[in-house]
C-alpha cells in the first residue's frame, strides 16, 4: 500500500511538473487557455483516481463520500483558478514587476493558500458525517500530500522575482 501511494504520487508529480511548465509557457502565448483547461481537467481526474486507489472505501462509504468529495473538488477548483490567474499574471509580467505588483501577487497567493486551508476546515465535518475518523484523516493526508506536491512542482517552475 505504502509503495503504491508513493509511486502514484511520483507519477502525479511528473504530471504536475509538466502542467507547471505549460502554465508558464501559456504566459508567453504558447498554449491556449482551452488547452490548459483540458490538462487541468485531466489532472483533476488523475487526482480523483489517486484518492480512490488509496482510500479503501466500502461500497456504502463510497456512495456517501464521492458526492461530498466532488463538492469539495469543485470548490477547490475555484481556488486553483485564482492561483492560475496569479501565475499567468506573474508569467506575463515577471521581468518588469514593480514592488507594488510583486507584493500584490504575493498577497493574493497567500490568500489562496489561506482559502485552501479554510476549505479543508469547512469540509472536515462534512467528511466526518460520511466516513469514520481514520478514513477522514487518511483522506485529509492524501489530499494535503497531493496539494503540497502540486505546489512544489508548479512553484519550482516559476522564476524567482527579479531573475
Amino acid at each position: 500500500m505504502k509503495k503504491t501511494l508513493i509511486g502514484v504520487l511520483l507519477f502525479a508529480g511528473v504530471l504536475m511538473v509538466t502542467n507547471g511548465v505549460l502554465i508558464l509557457q501559456a504566459g508567453a502565448a504558447q498554449i491556449s487557455d482551452k488547452d490548459i483547461e483540458l490538462m487541468r481537467k485531466d489532472i483533476r481526474s488523475q487526482v480523483k483516481q489517486l484518492v480512490a486507489a488509496n482510500m479503501q472505501l466500502t461500497d456504502a462509504e463510497a456512495e456517501k463520500f464521492w458526492p461530498v468529495y466532488d463538492q469539495y473538488a469543485a470548490e477547490m477548483k475555484k481556488i486553483n483558478d485564482d492561483r492560475l490567474g496569479i501565475i499567468k499574471q506573474y508569467a506575463d509580467n515577471y521581468g518588469s514587476l514593480s514592488d507594488a505588483e510583486a507584493l500584490s501577487l504575493t498577497k493574493r497567493w497567500m490568500e489562496a493558500d489561506a482559502a485552501t486551508v479554510q476549505l479543508a476546515q469547512k469540509y472536515l465535518p462534512l467528511f466526518e458525517k460520511v466516513l469514520p475518523g481514520r478514513k477522514v484523516a487518511r483522506f485529509m493526508q492524501i489530499d494535503r500530500r497531493l496539494r503540497l506536491m502540486i505546489d512544489v512542482q508548479v512553484t519550482s517552475q516559476i522564476p524567482m522575482v527579479g531573475e
